[in-house]
């Protein structure tokens, strides 16, 4: 036994051998991207519970419904334009070349639709194992995006306007930012340098101002600010749900970063056979995993120093994260942990300088994405400066440096705050943003949801009327 054992092992190893280990290479790839999925699902788990919990007890349900349907438009439009979105536009030009020599939208048309050769990518009979596994990273992005923007407009915001922001948002506006700065052959990488690993800028940043644009034409809950411009705090419903949902969040975050790993596999060998960025630059899980904590860490205790609040302190925690996310590939543990103790000490300032404009931001949203999301593409033009942008050596590609990471921070401030103005507007001017001032009075789960978050407090669940006030 021990004999024929010996001799299936070499026949094993002979076969890997033969074959470079693709097939077990391969199947790891697949495992991982998948086991990615679900992990991101926990931070949709995390919103879910957070923004409910951030409601008053009247919005409760519907607050949890907006953050269900965001999560479920994001699929299907992501999947029939907004993936299509990342493989065609990476130069910002229409029909210019993009990889493998054929134009973006040739790549984009077999890559991402399935036409020619791209065929046996698709549906149950593929001939690659990793299409399939990596979109669904990718579109568990483009529903975090929407997820974002969901919080900051909680309890005033019409449904089906909140749909249609979030479809732009999800499956156009970060697409772009993605193709441009989070793809080896994205123009802002190609010609400044632009690093942005775990997307901070063009995942947060992009979602962050993208609220802004929809709050400046929503206005603030009824309520919020006095006459003299002072703002009162309308505090959500259930402070420990809304804590626990923040962490939900974080442990999400560990398969976001996770996604942001190009794990090399018969499909995927483009930059050789080591674990890299979007980029081809190297990393580790090793690295990933100490930058991880200690940005979670450094966050918690910056907000903790300055506010004492246990919402602020686990806001802190994701903009810990949010702060070394573009460097985490590059950055020691002590920087993370410096990086994102300074988030943590500027967190509440920034929310009360927005606040004080007139913003009703009801979770934080715009600065913990949006503000933070910025801090930490240009910190990494500041600590990172030299690192090769992409694959190769210093001299032969783009580095980092403090120009090309303020350059790629405006562009994605850009890609958020104008879309999400505009579309915004646009709704506002046919009268599908905001929801009647009665309707918000009453509460929008009493015209909006056939059901009652808790019952027992408010007696039966309150039934729909025939034609809900909006």
């Amino acid at each position: 036994m021990e004999e024929q054992l010996a001799e299936l092992a070499a026949q094993v190893a002979a076969l890997e051998a033969a074959s470079g280990g693709s097939v077990t290479n391969t199947m790891f790839a697949e495992t991982f991207y998948y086991l990615t999925i679900p992990l991101m699902i926990i931070i949709h788990a995390g919103f879910l519970a957070y923004e409910m919990g951030a409601s008053r007890l009247k919005n409760v349900l519907s607050s949890g419904v907006k953050n269900i349907l965001a999560f479920a438009f994001m699929i299907p439009t992501f999947y029939f334009f907004g993936w299509w979105v990342y493989w065609g536009f990476p130069t910002g030009i229409p029909g210019a070349p993009g990889p493998a020599g054929i134009s973006g939208i040739e790549y984009a048309n077999a890559i991402a639709l399935g036409w020619g050769d791209g065929a046996q990518y698709m549906g149950p009979n593929i001939a690659d194992n990793a299409s399939g596994v990596f979109f669904g990273a990718f579109a568990l992005f483009a529903a975090t995006t929407a997820s974002i923007m969901s919080g900051a407009v909680i309890e005033r915001i019409q449904t089906v306007g909140f749909i249609i922001l979030a479809i732009v948002l999800g499956s156009f506006a970060w697409v772009v930012a993605a193709a441009w700065g989070w793809h080896a052959d994205g123009w802002l990488v190609t010609n400044f340098g632009v690093h942005d690993y775990g997307a901070a800028g063009l995942v947060h940043a992009v979602a962050g101002f993208f609220a802004l644009g929809v709050l400046i034409n929503l206005g603030p809950r009824i309520g919020k600010f006095n006459a003299d411009g002072s703002a009162n705090h309308i505090p959500g419903h259930n402070m420990p749900l809304t804590v626990v949902g923040l962490m939900l969040i974080i442990v999400g975050f560990w398969g976001f970063l996770m996604a942001c790993v190009i794990v090399p596999g018969e499909a995927w060998s483009w930059f050789g056979d080591k674990m890299s960025t979007i980029y081809g630059t190297p990393i580790t899980l090793s690295a990933l995993s100490f930058n991880i904590l200690m940005g979670i860490a450094g966050g918690i205790i910056g907000s903790w120093l300055f506010t004492r609040d246990p919402f602020w302190m686990m806001s802190g925690a994701l903009a810990g994260i949010i702060s070394t996310a573009s460097g985490l590939d590059i950055y020691f543990p002590a920087h993370a942990f410096i990086i994102a103790f300074s988030a943590g000490l500027i967190l509440k300032p920034c929310a009360d300088w927005l606040e004080n404009r007139g913003i009703d931001d009801a979770v934080g949203a715009v600065t913990v994405h949006g503000t933070i999301g910025l801090y930490g593409v240009v910190m990494l033009g500041i600590w990172g400066a030299g690192y090769p942008a992409l694959q190769g050596a210093a001299g032969e590609v783009p580095t980092v440096s403090l120009m090309g990471q303020i350059i790629g921070a405006v562009v994605f401030f850009l890609l958020g705050f104008v879309p999400g103005y505009v579309v915004s507007y646009i709704l506002k001017m046919f009268g599908m943003l905001r929801i009647r001032e009665g309707a918000e009075l009453a509460g929008m789960d009493l015209v909006k949801v056939p059901a009652a978050g808790y019952p027992e407090w408010g007696g039966d669940a309150p039934v729909t009327p025939a034609h809900p006030a909006e």
